[in-house]
């Protein structure tokens, strides 16, 4: 049942946190991660139709219009409610299945969740192929967002759980990888979809179920966490999942006792986790998973993977040019995660936040220069293609940055922080955070737009930098250390320690008592 090993200590058996990775538990994580490809395609797929005339002329004829007059006003074109009302749809509903799925979770497990998450995702993809008018189109869209909400709850925590704790962040790296791969391949699919008539927006909606149907497939073949299996009492199981993912030659029984008895402790100390995060002593786990996955989306990455199609049309680029930019944008989002997993867990995740700001930051800042010197305020004027090509390379190196910062360590950091009496509901925070923001901004962006003319940029420079000073003065350095050993970070944290308790004593105490209590139980041996 368990997977070959890629990294030997001998004949021993090795303890499981040694950071050894068998090939089960590379092929299990690699499921899982793979819901971000279907996160990562809607993402990319909605930009890309939203620039195709038969689309538009279908569902939004007043952009067409506008696109015809002799003198546009570049920074206005797309500003259409209804159009980003069909993208940010997804983001609200995303918001209330993310919250609910933090519940449904502790009764069907992290698995069953991307389970359920990909069957309401398909369902979605196929009401969008087949819409007639603009509420079947958002609808389908409301679904589709209902299926992200829960497979991204799912997915973050069930790597963080399953994988090494010395490899954690490289593998939980994989889920935006995976996401940044959906968004590559809906930028080529798009491409071709833009040369099939006026149907192709349907078949660039309709390979969504693909993706979709890969990862729910490949869900009823992987086993749950032992995290999860444990606190449904099905410790068996439990065990069965643990040493699958550790290897045969593993001392598992150390890391499963473990795991037992912080489950224990964590019962003991609440039952209640939406109320319990509330709390003082989780005020720093919190902060950070509402503001983190917040900070992500105000670094205006989002924007520009939903719209970048209709920027690069907006500065002179024929539908084909912008297409093409939308791919090569895609494509370096998606190589730059592969530095994130090659850096986080050598270099730490500070380092990759910090390093990235400054990119971001400058990038923005020279863009704002662009559009005011090429379009001004009246965005009457045309830019010039040396310009439109170095727009394209500034979001370029802003998106290679995203992919090595904000957008794996959104996933990664607050999934590792959570203690787990408060895991399911800590994960569902940071998603809903991060929907809640993205769909703020997704309907507001090309208003503000149009409105700010290029002082968008500025706007976001000025979140990037007050972003990046709050990483480098209250997040700590997470790499490397256990999942139940993360509280000790806040304990030794400047601000943090105020607020949490001496983490050694209250786990001790827990844990002991439950191990005394638990020895004195004949069906406490597995």
């Amino acid at each position: 049942m368990a997977g070959g090993t890629f990294a030997t200590q001998g004949s021993h058996p090795r303890h499981a946190a040694d950071g050894a990775i068998t090939g089960s538990v590379v092929i299990i994580c690699i499921v899982a991660a793979s819901a971000g490809l279907i996160f990562g395609y809607d993402v990319g797929i909605s930009g890309g139709i939203t620039a195709m005339p038969p689309f538009l002329e279908k569902f939004f004829p007043s952009i067409p219009k506008k696109m015809a007059e002799a003198k546009p006003n570049q920074y206005c074109i797309f500003d259409s409610q209804a159009l980003t009302a069909f993208t940010s749809s997804l983001y609200i509903s995303g918001l209330v299945s993310s919250l609910i799925a933090g519940r449904v979770t502790t009764t069907t497990g992290r698995r069953g969740i991307l389970i359920i998450g990909g069957i309401i995702f398909m369902i979605g993809t196929l009401l969008g192929v087949v819409a007639v008018n603009l509420a079947m189109l958002i609808l389908g869209r409301l679904l589709l967002g209902f299926g992200v909400g829960f497979t991204n709850q799912a997915a973050p925590i069930y790597i963080t759980e399953m994988a090494p704790p010395k490899w954690r962040g490289a593998f939980t790296t994989a889920f935006q990888s995976f996401l940044g791969g959906g968004a590559l391949l809906a930028t080529i699919i798009n491409w071709f979809a833009s040369k099939m008539g006026e149907n192709g927006w349907r078949f660039s909606l309709g390979c969504a179920g693909i993706p979709a149907i890969i990862m729910t497939v490949g869900a009823f073949f992987i086993p749950d966490t032992p995290s999860s299996l444990i606190q449904r009492g099905q410790l068996q199981k439990a065990r069965q999942s643990l040493n699958q993912v550790r290897g045969v030659d593993s001392d598992t029984e150390a890391e499963l006792n473990n795991l037992i008895n912080y489950h224990e402790a964590a019962k003991a100390a609440t039952k209640q986790p939406y109320k319990t995060i509330f709390q003082r002593k989780y005020r720093p786990h919190l902060v950070m998973t509402a503001a983190i996955p917040s900070f992500q989306q105000l670094t205006g990455i989002n924007i520009v993977a939903f719209y970048a199609p209709v920027l690069f049309r907006s500065v002179g680029l024929s539908l084909n040019g912008s297409l093409v930019g939308a791919i090569i944008l895609n494509f370096i989002n998606f190589s730059s995660t592969f530095v994130s997993a090659y850096s986080v867990d050598r270099f730490g995740r500070r380092l990759l936040f910090l390093e990235a700001g400054v990119q971001i930051i400058l990038c923005q800042l020279v863009l704002a220069y662009i559009f005011s010197a090429e379009l001004g305020t009246a965005g009457t004027s045309s830019f010039s293609k040396g310009s439109a090509i170095l727009v394209l390379v500034l979001m370029c190196i802003i998106s290679a940055g995203f992919g090595w910062s904000w957008g794996p360590l959104t996933w990664i950091v607050p999934s590792e922080i959570l203690p787990l009496e408060v895991r399911p509901a800590g994960q569902g925070i940071c998603i809903a955070s991060n929907f809640l923001l993205t769909f703020i901004l997704s309907q507001v962006f090309l208003s503000i737009l149009c409105k700010m003319k290029y002082g968008v940029f500025l706007f976001y420079a000025g979140w990037v930098m007050i972003m990046t000073v709050f990483v480098g003065l209250f997040l700590p350095e997470t790499k490397g250390l256990h999942l139940q050993e993360m509280n000790k970070i806040w304990q030794d944290h400047w601000f943090w320690y105020r607020f949490v308790e001496d983490p050694s004593s209250n786990y001790a105490n827990l844990t002991d008592g439950n191990q005394n209590q638990n020895q004195n139980q004949p069906g406490h041996s597995l």
